[in-house]
């Protein structure tokens, strides 16, 4: 799956980069034939004043036939929550499907 990736707050590295799209490739399994028609995802460092650390924020959009998927998550760990963003998502993907297949 092709995604756009942006990064507000940061630089995006190479290595976040070949992460994210590790993370969205496993995600064809769950889509099998469907084709998504747009993968955006989006990471924000969202404050560097907080006393505990950073705060990240993860937003995965798939727009898929018929219905736009959308998840924000955010997380200490950018890791964290992009690996949480992969996981609700595939939940989404499975729901999408059985939805689809019901009709």
């Amino acid at each position: 799956m092709q995604a756009n990736i942006k990064a507000h707050g940061f630089e995006l590295t190479l290595a976040i980069t070949n992460y994210i799209k590790k993370k969205i490739n496993m995600l064809d399994k769950y889509l099998g034939d469907i084709q998504p028609i747009a993968c955006d995802v989006q990471v924000e460092l969202m404050s560097r004043r907080r006393t505990k650390g950073d705060i990240f924020r993860a937003e995965i959009n798939l727009q898929l036939p018929g219905e736009l998927l959308r998840i924000e998550k955010t997380e200490p760990d950018l890791y964290k929550a992009i690996e949480k963003v992969k996981d609700h998502l595939a939940q989404m993907i499975i729901k999408y499907k059985e939805k689809k297949s019901g009709r």
